[in-house]
């Protein structure tokens, strides 16, 4: 009975010790992965970005503030790249995020030549990222404009009346925390929404008529929040050039006395560190090695952090969002 004791034992010791080094395994596994992925992440390739070669930056989708993209603009800015080329395609977002994000590439197109080539979309905050530039292309059916502010809110004065709830408030003036979506907005809140709106667009009509050199006529003609396709575009002012990124490449060439022959890159920008492919990978590995491979499954099949940008926009819009449709 001794000797068998003796042996569960040594077995006992024998399987942590492999547990152990399976883990520390898996934790340098997980490292090397990490690393590499690091090297190869978007946002972190400022230095390695080449002396002979052009970068792209894509802007894509809803537009807030963001630190890490602005960190890593000022990163491009001391970079070899001979030249950028952004390529945007966004409805617009919060006006406070599309001026930080304006106000980087403004500072980056101090330092290199910059362009932009509208994809299919740079609507109201998208065209004030746009507006950076001092060459802007689009194609033909891309949509460009939307200049224009927007307050939305909910209102569920209605649906609390039918099942029967209110909210009781105590509140150190009239104007504090309103419009709240659970009484009606009163005359003076709509009052001090409505200047909080005009102030934004006369900042955003502004802009455009200083950066396209507009005269009020034309300002007028195009700042009623309608957009405008590339081909209007081009004839009312709001972009320069009609193509895409070889358009582009040819105006650098041209204006900027960029070398006809350096390689475009991509140069990206703020990944969501969770959503990494590389790491969704390595925590794969690491779960299977624990025995625990239905949440590898899981977190194989779904990033780490989930989108839900729109509903998440908070503040003064700069948002172009065709209504859908009843």
């Amino acid at each position: 009975m001794s000797l068998d004791s003796d042996v569960i034992v040594d077995r006992r010791r024998i399987r942590r010790k492999l547990t152990f080094w399976r883990v520390v395994a898996v934790v340098v596994a997980i490292g090397a992965i990490v690393a590499l992925g690091l090297i190869a992440a978007p946002g972190s390739r400022a230095s390695l970005t080449a002396s002979g070669s052009i970068a792209r930056v894509n802007i894509d989708g809803l537009i807030r503030s963001d630190q890490s993209r602005v960190e890593a603009l000022e990163r491009l800015e001391k970079s070899q790249a001979a030249a950028v080329i952004v390529h945007i395609n966004s409805p617009g977002g919060t006006t406070a995020g599309s001026e930080q994000l304006y106000d980087a590439l403004v500072r980056l197109k101090a330092r290199k030549p910059l362009v932009v080539v509208v994809e299919g979309l740079a609507a109201s905050g998208g065209y004030i990222t746009a507006l950076a530039a001092d060459h802007i292309v689009a194609r033909q059916s891309s949509l460009v404009g939307s200049i224009g502010v927007l307050f939305q809110f909910p209102n569920f004065t209605e649906l609390m009346k039918t099942v029967g709830v209110k909210v009781e408030e105590v509140k150190s003036s009239p104007l504090k925390a309103a419009p709240n979506g659970f009484e009606p907005t009163s005359p003076e809140a709509r009052a001090a929404l409505d200047a909080l709106v005009k102030d934004s667009y006369a900042w955003f009509r502004g802009l455009v008529k200083a950066r396209r050199g507009m005269d009020d006529v034309l300002l007028e003609k195009v700042a009623d929040g309608r957009v405008f396709t590339g081909r209007q575009a081009i004839e009312l002012k709001l972009v320069d050039q009609l193509g895409d990124e070889k358009v582009a490449i040819a105006w650098l060439v041209a204006e900027k006395k960029i070398k006809s022959d350096l390689p475009v890159r991509d140069y990206k920008l703020t990944p969501r560190f969770g959503d990494m492919t590389f790491l969704r990978t390595a925590a794969s590995i690491a779960l299977d090695a624990l025995g625990l491979g239905s949440i590898a499954r899981q977190i194989e099949q779904a990033g780490v952090a989930q989108a839900v940008d729109q509903f998440g926009l908070d503040g003064m819009l700069a948002l172009w969002r065709p209504a859908l449709p009843n």
